[in-house]
């Protein structure tokens, strides 16, 4: 079975930093490990389409490039997207919307294995032996190691419902948890204060989940568009943060870049001066400086 070096970077007590994927082209996972800066990419499956297929090539693709892939689903997918991910080799999944303690037991569930081998012994998980990329298809299938290997998978929760912040101890409690995230867009939106993330009531739960979550001994992650934001989630103790999105980057450089050629284009040309005028003239004719177009050779760009 692979090592998961999310859990690794969680059980050492080291930071982390990720980054966010809508497009499931794995090529991207490729670019984003050659910078050697990322411990992960999160494949937000939450918001972008995708195959079958397309998990696995990711799953590939983070094998190749020694990272941990994380999936962000939503509620009515988490039993059958938790157990395709993680058999296509992501090693981390983040579970949207939950809302009570019974939520938070489903997603844990849905990640490790049926079996009184499960931490806690519970036997509560409801995965079973599969055929998948994760065990080598058939080699590792129903061994131990499958199971200990479930163990490891890094679970995230989002905070984001007004009744998740509310009970936030008693959902924080339920073993397995390893990260939580505040979602501040949900969460504004679930007590009508929609898009008003500096909201007192939407900075006041964001701060609440922190330090809650720090207090239990679990690990608060936070998004961040630019890292020029995390100062004051450093100063609060928080060390995993998950950074940009491809699309976001895309849309930043489409619009800044787009608008400045557009500039370019309304722009009035510069009369040429007479002196200008008069060596472009002269120029005209045989290359200066060699033969023919020896001196001219080599110019491609």
């Amino acid at each position: 079975m692979r090592r998961n070096p999310l859990r690794e970077c969680l059980t050492a007590g080291k930071p982390t930093v990720g980054t966010h994927i809508l497009s499931a082209w794995p090529t991207l996972v490729e670019l984003i490990g050659h910078s050697k800066q990322y411990d992960y990419v999160e494949f937000t499956a939450e918001y972008a389409p995708f195959t079958m297929h397309d998990l696995d090539n990711l799953g590939r693709a983070f094998e190749l490039m020694d990272m941990a892939g994380m999936i962000k689903i939503e509620q009515t997918q988490y039993t059958h997207q938790a157990m395709r991910a993680i058999g296509a080799g992501f090693q981390s999944v983040l579970f949207a919307d939950i809302r009570s303690v019974e939520d938070a037991r489903l997603a844990v569930d849905a990640v490790r294995a049926e079996t009184t081998m499960a931490k806690g012994a519970r036997g509560r998980g409801r995965l079973g032996v599969g055929m998948r990329r994760d065990v080598g298809t058939v080699r590792q299938g129903g061994t131990p190691a499958y199971v200990d290997a479930l163990n490891e998978v890094v679970i995230a929760i989002m905070v984001e419902k007004q009744s998740c912040v509310e009970d936030l101890e008693a959902i924080l409690s339920v073993p397995g948890i390893d990260m939580v995230q505040f979602g501040a867009s949900d969460f504004s939106m679930s007590i009508g204060k929609t898009g008003q993330y500096g909201h007192p009531d939407v900075l006041a739960a964001e701060t609440k989940t922190i330090q809650t979550a720090l207090k239990m001994g679990l690990h608060p992650r936070v998004e961040l568009r630019d890292p020029s934001q995390a100062g004051k989630y450093l100063a609060m103790g928080v060390k995993h943060f998950c950074i940009g999105w491809d699309v976001r980057i895309l849309a930043d450089w489409w619009d800044t870049k787009g608008a400045e050629m557009r500039d370019l284009l309304r722009a009035k040309p510069k009369k040429a001066t007479a002196k200008a005028a008069s060596t472009a003239r002269r120029g005209k004719g045989k290359p200066q400086g060699g033969k023919g177009n020896g001196a001219a050779r080599g110019n491609y760009a």
